[in-house]
């Protein structure tokens, strides 16, 4: 195996470690996400028999924020396992070389899409967003209500740049070689 791969793969466990830290984020956003719509279906029907429970005026916003989050986040980590849309029907047909080249230009335009969320996003995130707020909770800015594009542009790119980085790799490295050094 080429020595560059060798030092390459030491980087591996950087993009683990993003991999668990966007899950663990994902995993407690649906946990609140469960509680908040839990009390808040618990404050319209159980208002009349438990005065203290009321619906929150601000749980459906809070709720659809954290939704976006999850969405992208996970379409992100999506990326990562290669559990994202594909079209693999001419794949058979194909020589191995050119399904890796066309793998390699697909993960390329997927790049160039978390670029532009990154870019665009932010700037929607730092000027509309940061114009507005929230209209039950007129104190918190709209930023983060679109940070969450910005934000799963950037892990796409972190784990489009392992993909393309393993395509690429595969070009070179037998797969034989990979399983006698792991």
């Amino acid at each position: 195996m080429p020595k560059i791969f060798i030092a390459l793969d030491k980087i591996k466990p950087a993009y683990d470690a993003t991999y668990r830290v966007v899950m663990f984020v994902c995993k407690l956003l649906l946990v609140a996400d469960i509680l908040i719509t839990s009390y808040a279906v618990a404050g319209r029907f159980l208002n009349k028999y438990i005065p203290f429970i009321t619906d929150p005026a601000w749980s459906e916003e809070v709720v659809l924020t954290l939704m976006s989050y999850m969405a992208v986040l996970s379409a992100a980590l999506a990326i990562r396992r290669g559990a994202h849309i594909r079209m693999t029907a001419f794949d058979v047909y194909l020589p191995k070389t050119v399904v890796k080249a066309l793998d390699v230009l697909a993960d390329v335009a997927v790049l160039a899409l978390g670029l532009i969320m990154v870019v665009v996003g932010w700037r929607y995130a730092t000027t509309l967003g940061g114009r507005g707020s929230y209209v039950s909770m007129p104190w918190l800015s709209r930023f983060w209500m679109y940070f969450p594009v910005p934000l799963a542009g950037a892990a796409m790119i972190i784990f489009e740049i392992e993909s393309i980085y393993e395509h690429i790799r595969s070009f070179f490295v037998k797969e034989e070689e990979t399983e006698g050094n792991a």
